[in-house]
C-alpha cells in the first residue's frame, strides 16, 4: 500500500470520505492524515479561508 492509500480525502460532490484517490482529482479535497480531519475539510477550508481574509484587511488597513 502506497503512502497515498493511507491518506484520506474528502469528496465535494457527496460529502464522503474515504481512503485512498478513489475520487476525481477535481472532486476531492486532501489528503488528510485521518479520517477525522477529512470529516472536517470543509470547516478547515472554512477556518483559513477567515484567517487569509482577515490578515489580507488587516495588510490593507
Amino acid at each position: 500500500m502506497s503512502d497515498d492509500d493511507t491518506q484520506w480525502y474528502f469528496s465535494l460532490s457527496d460529502g464522503s470520505v474515504s481512503q485512498g484517490k478513489s475520487t476525481n482529482v477535481f472532486d476531492r479535497m486532501g489528503p488528510y492524515p485521518d479520517r477525522e480531519s477529512a470529516e472536517r475539510a470543509l470547516q478547515t477550508a472554512a477556518e483559513r479561508n477567515k484567517a487569509a481574509d482577515d490578515a489580507d484587511a488587516e495588510w490593507n488597513d
